[in-house]
């Protein structure tokens, strides 16, 4: 097997998902095409070289359909030998880009490749495929599956973390992402051309929101809980009286618009190109929790990928991990025994915004950006998806 580098690793401003959003006037594709063009441009790129473009994305519909990878990159210029793949594994599928894409190149398949993901919700909004599994409640319960704010509400419940407990996990993660985009921290973001000039500051970051407005906010998913997730739940945990409705839209996780790209590749690649590796990406997992937590998946992935990388909690020096809701972050905490100082050091998507199918190659460019400006040397994403899934890497910078 050969190692496998990251050479690059750039990715769009978050913005609102909401016709005043920044790059609401952008298609899909031609918000890629500026990452592509970008891609080439920072690293001389000879786009021959590239075998494959896998992209996450989860709600394939209208303009995210038919297999936005190979046609963003034909819309982009890019060869035609350029082969194209689209995965969908919830809100961890751009960590399964980037795991699909080192696989091919670890095992000699490629030489170079490029993952990545996007996500225009403003134009494409979530549960638009009209998934059944979302809408029918009869035919959910057979297949294990509820919505993910339900799921966050039986964590919550079941660890029982407080409805202040979870304000503050969000509260953390505003003023974090506010100062991690004051001091210019998150270097990955690459500016985008619109007609209104560039783009190129997210836009959900609430820098001055308070405890108090946080606290004043309504529970967000209690009607359905009475619709029905909290029945099925409920008969699935006997022991609990009833589900706690903690989250609200304040401390769950932001909807946005946003693309992200990681250019992958072997030692041969970057000696020809004149490339030196951001890090090398030396594992990934992927894992299922409870389907009835529905978002924990993070943790179960991480817990595994740290047992097949002989690995302790502290020999880590960051952690990315999907704010998948407050209670989501609490668990975490407590399961893996990370610290405040190397988890989601510059806030997470409850802040920053979670563009489902991209967050976790921005989070890559997130942690390689941190990395760096700490001289540190290692660190791990992970996200959660539907049904209790989880992906996660494992990176290295020396």
């Amino acid at each position: 097997m050969k190692d496998v580098f990251i050479y690059d690793a750039i990715r769009s401003a978050r913005t609102r998902a909401r016709p005043d959003g920044g790059l609401h006037e952008l298609t899909p594709s031609a918000l890629l095409k500026h990452l592509y063009q970008a891609l080439v441009a920072r690293n001389t790129l000879d786009t021959a070289q590239i075998s494959e473009v896998i992209l996450g994305c989860v709600t394939q519909n209208g303009e995210q359909a038919a297999n936005i990878a190979k046609t963003s990159a034909l819309y982009a210029g890019w060869p035609s030998s350029v082969s194209g793949l689209t995965v969908h594994r919830f809100c961890s599928s751009s960590i399964d880009a980037i795991a699909l894409a080192s696989l091919k190149v670890a095992t000699g398949q490629a030489q170079a490749m490029v993952a990545g993901g996007v996500e225009m919700m403003s134009r494409v909004p979530m549960l638009s495929d009209n998934a059944r599994v979302f809408s029918d409640p009869e035919f959910a319960l057979q297949h294990h599956m509820l919505l993910m704010g339900s799921g966050a509400d039986l964590i919550a419940t079941r660890i029982g973390a407080t409805r202040e407990a979870c304000d503050a996990v969000a509260l953390q993660s505003q003023h974090r992402a506010a100062q991690a985009q004051q001091e210019g921290r998150f270097a990955s973001i690459v500016p985008i051309t619109t007609s209104t000039g560039p783009i190129e500051k997210d836009e959900c970051i609430r820098a001055d929101i308070s405890a108090k407005q946080l606290a004043r906010l309504p529970a967000a998913f209690g009607e359905l809980g009475a619709a029905g997730a909290d029945q099925i739940q409920l008969a699935q945990y006997p022991e609990l009286e009833q589900i706690q409705h903690v989250h609200t839209v304040g401390n769950s996780p932001a909807m946005c618009d946003a693309a992200a790209l990681v250019l992958l590749g072997d030692e041969a690649f970057g000696r020809q190109s004149g490339l030196t590796p951001k890090a090398r990406l030396v594992a990934s997992s992927t894992a299922c929790g409870d389907p009835f937590e529905v978002v924990s998946g993070c943790i179960t992935v991480t817990e595994k990928l740290l047992l097949q990388s002989q690995l302790q909690t502290h020999q880590v020096d960051l952690f990315e991990i999907h704010e998948a809701f407050a209670a989501t972050v609490i668990k975490t905490r407590e399961t893996l025994e990370i610290d405040d100082t190397r988890l989601n050091v510059n806030g997470g998507v409850i802040a920053l915004g979670h563009p489902m199918g991209a967050t976790g190659a921005i989070m890559m460019g997130t942690l390689l950006d941190e990395l760096t400006r700490q001289h540190l040397d290692r660190g791990i994403i992970a996200a959660s998806g539907a049904a209790g899934s989880g992906s996660a890497l494992l990176i290295e910078r020396h």
